[in-house]
């Protein structure tokens, strides 16, 4: 079976890292993969055992979605747009995929919805025509018109044979954050969390004892950093902070000024981040889907700080629905202090760590499972 995964990340890297778990479960279940990526190089995340294009890259201009950049940091116009496009259509030409998965469209990326249209027309004139899902996270940006989500509705009705809930239903179902009508209800098909290997216990290491708290790849989370340096100088314990962007080297310095405190260890981005989490007694962070996956399968204590900024709402959303598990707490970026980030974090710690049994993390092999039995029963 051939693969073809078509990803864009604008922002942070939590979308190329989700669909390049999926594309591993296909690479492991014996498949051919190719990834088209169309957001900035994130050679970490990449390199290994996937064969990836990489697009003439784009990134959101901050929150705003509706303005794309080159890697210049001009933003994009026509002709480079039209580069993307015929990447795409050349790819699925030459690859004749089995199965074609765009990850985020139709429910977002509305921006670029000129080369999926042109990528999911040129998958429709293969003969035989592939398999066409959507891969989606738990929670999606609510549309803010009716006429978004009808737009999406649309397009789903005329290409796609699925979508892909990468969810537990017990946890969150897509009705938190999308009007789900009949036909696209009959569309979904819940495949658990997307989530690796949970890393492995360790009895000792970095981490042991100490406060983590982090916000992803991304030049976001000044404010959840600066405000953690002054809680930190009021805690017993040990805290770390983990900053990530690719400005990281001088936000750290920066931090590490403000701070001025041997027992606050500020730092890059780790890649043994999952890792710590299993040592750490408090984890403090935003509440993506792939650190919100993290807390979950190690069962560390945690307090979400839900990104909001342009009035994003999806972090909330999913802060909030997974509150309901002991020893997670939520703190808006509204009544973030550093009185109230050492409070919720001591309240998080009372409840000690959970058991991640019974949560449905088998996402990516059940992605695989579905589209090995959907494909099939079309072909058969």
């Amino acid at each position: 079976m051939k693969v073809l995964i078509a990803v864009t990340h604008l922002l942070g890297t939590g979308h190329l890292a989700r669909a390049m778990t999926l594309a591993r479960a296909f690479v492991k279940g014996g498949h051919e993969v190719l990834v088209l990526s169309g957001g900035r190089p994130a050679p970490h995340l990449t390199e290994g055992d996937v064969a990836v294009v990489q697009l003439p890259s784009l990134a959101s201009d901050g929150v705003d979605f509706s303005k794309l950049m080159t890697d210049l940091g001009v933003e994009a116009d026509a002709a480079y747009l039209s580069s993307r496009r015929s990447a795409m259509v050349r790819a699925v030409t030459e690859m004749q995929p089995d199965v074609v998965i765009t990850e985020l469209f139709p429910f977002g990326r509305r921006s670029l919805a000129d080369e999926f249209r042109a990528l999911l027309e040129a998958a429709r004139d293969l003969a035989p025509r592939p398999l066409v899902l959507a891969s989606v996270r738990d929670i999606l940006a609510p549309p803010s018109k009716a006429r978004k989500a009808a737009l999406a509705r649309d397009m789903l009705s005329e290409f796609y044979d699925a979508v892909l809930v990468h969810s537990d239903p017990d946890l969150t179902r897509l009705e938190v954050s999308w009007p789900v009508t009949t036909d696209v209800g009959q569309k979904l098909r819940y495949t658990g969390y997307v989530a690796p290997a949970a890393p492995e216990p360790t009895t000792a290491g970095a981490g042991a004892g100490e406060v983590l708290v982090s916000a992803g790849g991304g030049s976001v989370g000044q404010a959840l950093f600066e405000c953690a340096i002054l809680a930190a100088k009021r805690s017993p314990l040990r805290w770390r902070l983990l900053v990530g962007g690719a400005d990281k080297e001088e936000r750290i310095a920066a931090l590490r000024a403000q701070a001025n405190d041997p027992m606050i260890t500020i730092e890059a981005v780790r890649p043994d981040f999952r890792q710590l989490l299993n040592n750490v007694t408090a984890s403090v962070s935003m509440c993506g889907y792939n650190t919100a996956l993290d807390v979950l399968q190690t069962g560390v204590p945690a307090v979400f700080v839900p990104f909001d900024d342009g009035g994003e709402v999806e972090q909330t959303l999913r802060a909030r629905a997974l509150s309901a598990q002991p020893g997670i707490e939520i703190l808006s970026a509204a009544d973030l202090s550093p009185e109230t980030l050492k409070a919720e974090v001591k309240r998080a710690v009372a409840h000690g760590r959970r058991s991640a049994s019974g949560l449905r993390m088998n996402g990516a092999a059940e992605t695989v499972r579905i589209a090995e039995d959907m494909l099939a029963s079309a072909r058969a």
